[in-house]
């Protein structure tokens, strides 16, 4: 659809009393809606409250899961960005790792995505991993410790 055309169809819903219009050409479509200025003001207001509940629980639940961290006596593995912590390439693949699995340096011990990006953390040194962490598909901030290997 020609840019000229949707400014046109602007032009027009702006100088009329029409609230929405809805144009289809083929495949294409163009749908243009005026908004009251009085709609978006109760909209923010009660997005607020749960945006602001929320995020409460959240940091409660990471720093309780960090006091577990440095009670194990292993060297950690830290996430080397923020992002999501995942255990297996896959939903239906098995974990990269379990407690008490043998790891080499450099052995994939899980992955952590971040923008959509599916990154592979390795182990640093050999060992057997201690304990996990981080629950499956849980946000992970800068170096949060992941998985503790002895």
């Amino acid at each position: 659809m020609d840019i000229r055309k949707v400014k046109k169809l602007i032009e027009l819903l702006e100088t009329s009393d029409v609230a929405e219009i809805e144009i289809k050409e083929g495949e294409e479509a163009v749908r243009i809606s005026r908004i009251s200025s009085a709609a978006p003001a109760p909209a923010p207001v009660s997005m607020a409250v749960p945006q602001a509940a929320a995020p409460a629980p959240s940091p409660a639940d990471s720093s309780a899961e960090s006091k577990p961290g440095p009670a194990s006596s292993g060297k950690k593995i830290n996430s080397p960005m923020v992002g999501t912590f995942y255990r297996a390439p896959s939903p239906s693949s098995p974990p990269f790792v379990e407690i008490g699995t043998h790891v080499k340096a450099g052995d994939v011990v899980c992955i952590v995505e971040a923008m959509k990006m599916m990154n592979q953390i390795e182990a640093d040194h050999s060992g057997v991993v201690e304990a996990i962490l981080v629950e499956d598909g849980e946000p992970v901030e800068f170096d949060q410790p992941l998985i503790s290997i002895v």
